[in-house]
């Protein structure tokens, strides 16, 4: 090879390394552009979002939109009892959500949830023939369920001896009112709800000794769902309506409860029942009473918050207009932080208010200590206090 072919080589060599070199500097430029250019995802979602009510599949509408909180973070919620608005068109001038508008300086957690104890709509009432004692039937204007979020609620419990006042379409009519208003429920059979509060991800569940509900009579079963709920959640809540109702039925004993004909459920069996199975709290209604509170593996037991509205529809007695809220702070463990009760008192006809005189403090004492002394006893301070196990 000649001296002209090498240095005709090497220029074509070096055109060469600088042609690698320029496209690979266009090359990076172009990297760097595209990346510059993609499409931010969607934003994070807010401590405040919820995940669809109804039955949920595993990695399904369920799964959590972001990773699992620090064992640091916590939530609020509240959680108040027996909720009627009316009945056959009975329903107050000002409208539902007048019941309850002087709770809401009250109900201000991260989930505040209750017992809604109707349904929600305009149509006929099924449940009770004609002259029959002894039956009450409940329904509300669908609109309830907007009041109910404009007070502060987030979710309610729909399993409880009122399912079907209005029958299977009141059923569908409650549904979708809650839907249109922005308010998740739990209770239905087989159903578990879940939304995330300041990155936990809770499931809500509800239950009653009745098959149209997520059925508390097989408690077999209530394990199996609370089991299914804590594979997919780091704080299951479980909402039990249980028990007799009135005065008569203001402890809670061992065995199961009759009321009526019917059985109204084995609480202590339920409730422990629950918490082995992985549950972390359990809140109660049903009974129009309150009853006591009791610590059990280190959860709390709120076994009846008593009522807290009723439009002409419930008792006003010396027990059964006695009320309170419950104020709870769990962290992401689902443990205990700590707890409180705002006491309440309903006056006529059926509207909650602050009770000055603390009733529900004494009250909830004095049920704890009779049903359950050396057996988690809860002790609440004058000042509503829950004092920690």
């Amino acid at each position: 090879m000649t001296g002209q072919g090498r240095l005709s080589s090497s220029r074509q060599a070096l055109l060469t390394v600088s042609i690698v070199l320029v496209v690979a500097a266009i090359g990076g430029w172009a990297l760097v552009a595209t990346k510059a250019k993609e499409p931010a995802g969607p934003p994070a979602a807010a401590s405040g979002t919820t995940k669809a009510s109804g039955p949920t599949k595993p990695g399904g509408a369920g799964r959590a939109a972001s990773a699992p909180a620090k064992d640091s973070a916590t939530f609020s919620l509240d959680w108040v009892g027996d909720m009627t608005f009316g009945t056959l068109n009975d329903w107050p001038a000002d409208g539902t959500g007048s019941l309850i508008a002087t709770m809401k300086p009250y109900l201000h957690s991260d989930l505040t949830v209750g017992n809604l104890e109707s349904a929600l709509g305009d149509l006929p009432m099924s449940k009770c023939s004609p002259h029959e004692k002894d039956c009450y039937q409940f329904e509300a204007p669908s609109y309830t369920a907007k009041d109910l979020k404009r007070d502060g609620f987030a979710a309610v419990n729909v399993a409880n001896n009122h399912t079907l006042d209005a029958g299977p379409a009141g059923e569908v009519s409650t549904d979708r009112a809650l839907r249109a208003a922005g308010l998740q429920w739990a209770g239905r059979p087989g159903q578990i709800t879940y939304l995330i509060r300041n990155g936990i991800k809770i499931a809500l569940l509800g239950f009653a000794p009745w098959s149209y509900d997520a059925d508390a009579l097989d408690i077999p079963a209530a394990e199996a769902l609370v089991r299914k709920a804590k594979q997919h959640a780091q704080v299951v809540i479980v909402m039990e309506h249980l028990g007799g109702e009135g005065d008569d039925y203001r402890h809670v004993k061992p065995g199961e409860e009759y009321f009526l004909g019917q059985d109204r459920g084995n609480s202590i069996a339920f409730t422990h029942g629950v918490i082995d199975a992985g549950a972390d709290l359990v809140m109660g209604s049903g009974p129009h009473v309150l009853r006591g509170f009791q610590w059990y593996r280190g959860h709390l037991i709120a076994y009846s918050l008593g009522n807290f509205c009723g439009y002409d529809t419930l008792g006003l007695d010396a027990y059964t207009s006695v009320s309170a809220i419950l104020h709870v702070t769990l962290n992401a463990k689902g443990q205990f932080v700590k707890g409180s009760i705002t006491p309440l008192r309903l006056v006529a006809p059926g509207v909650p208010e602050h009770d000055p005189d603390r009733t529900a403090v004494s009250y909830i004492n004095s049920l704890s200590r009779q049903d359950f002394s050396g057996n988690g006893v809860v002790r609440i301070s004058a000042a509503g206090t829950i004092k920690k196990h």
